[in-house]
């Protein structure tokens, strides 16, 4: 258990980073951050922002040694990282990294285990691209096995024909076959050092253009009759992994049940609706199980919650909303919005027995 005024790093300078340096500063721990040049919104939310590649070794050790902990916001971490790091101290373990940096890996680990994705086959040529689109059929998927987030790396296939077409010029990749589905949403656990876990509530996911544009609860009956069937595959994934903190497997909701997505060893886009909409948030959950402090309490809060992504410009009228009731704004602090770009995202609550119209306003 960490001591108040211990350190806690964070890999990688985004969104998520930030709001897991504001929770590591609420339980009274120093955060300091490490990321390559970019525009890293987490720095000014930490205490010291090291600005270094990836694979300079002397910066990460420098790093490392002010760390008591340290944990990351993304999964697309080099493994090579963690070489220089001390190993005891990394939360999540690196196997998770192992397996959620490549899809194909993570579909054959979640099937040991019992889960059920898409029917996939491995792409490693056009030959192998028309020998899966022939076994599995289309429409399909085609993904890059390794990077790839908010639909980028992804080509849509609609025929046999589109394989003479598709560019396979960005390394291996994964062939998925269509899924019919009802409805998408997430399973969000915590697990502590201690092997316990938690979930919260799972939203209802819409997208629009590969990129989540809501999350909202309750998510409904479809999603309801199904999500239990997935809470023992997802600890079964947590503890295969050893896992420690927040973890988010992603389901499409089918007439046949539940069917694995992907999964994402972090704090999760999806679960940005617990910062006001649950009795403790996937960031101050994930910054507890870190520093080895008991897990909060995961209850929901409100009736119904709906969480709405800013992307690109939309952001540029986002402080009119505040003056809806029981609306809560995040801006990331991102310098350029450019299209596509999550710029920050509103949560709207209806609480019971709060009422709904403007509150009354009384004279000084």
């Amino acid at each position: 258990m960490l001591k108040p005024g211990s350190t806690i790093g964070i890999l990688g300078g985004g969104q998520l980073g930030r709001m897991l340096a504001i929770e590591g500063a609420r339980l009274g721990y120093r955060c300091v951050g490490f990321a390559p040049e970019g525009d890293n919104v987490a720095a000014a939310l930490c205490a010291e922002f090291v600005t270094a590649r990836w694979d300079d070794t002397a910066a990460l050790a420098a790093f490392a040694a002010q760390c008591d902990a340290i944990t990351y916001e993304f999964e697309n971490v080099p493994l090579s990282v963690f070489d220089t790091l001390p190993v005891e101290a990394v939360f999540p373990p690196r196997k998770a990294l192992e397996v959620a940096q490549d899809r194909l890996t993570e579909k054959r680990f979640v099937e040991r285990l019992g889960g059920r994705p898409a029917l996939h086959a491995a792409v490693d040529s056009r030959a192998d691209l028309v020998e899966a689109i022939d076994r599995i059929g289309a429409p399909g998927i085609l993904k890059t096995r390794r990077q790839g987030y908010d639909g980028k790396g992804q080509w849509r296939i609609q025929s046999a024909h589109d394989a003479e077409s598709v560019q396979l010029s960005d390394g291996p990749a994964v062939y998925e076959g269509f899924v019919d589905f009802a409805a998408e949403f997430s399973v969000i656990l915590v697990r502590g050092q201690d092997g316990e876990v938690r979930f919260w509530e799972s939203a209802r996911n819409e997208h629009q253009d590969g990129i989540l544009a809501t999350s909202s609860l309750p998510a409904g009956e479809t999603i309801a009759a199904q999500v239990d069937e997935t809470h023992p595959l997802a600890k079964a994934v947590a503890d295969a992994l050893d896992y420690v903190g927040v973890l988010t497997l992603e389901f499409f909701a089918t007439k046949k049940g539940p069917v694995f997505n992907e999964m994402a060893p972090r704090v999760h886009n999806s679960g940005h609706w617990t910062i006001e909409g649950a009795v403790t948030s996937q960031f101050a959950n994930h910054m507890r199980a870190v520093a080895g402090l008991p897990l909060g309490d995961t209850a929901t809060v409100a009736e119904s919650v709906t969480m709405t992504n800013l992307i690109g410009k939309e952001s540029g009228r986002a402080q009119a909303l505040l003056g809806e009731p029981d609306t809560h704004l995040h801006l990331y602090g991102k310098k350029q919005a450019r299209a596509g770009r999550k710029m920050g995202h509103v949560t709207r609550l209806t609480r019971p027995n709060r009422p709904t119209g403007p509150a009354r306003q009384t004279q000084p």
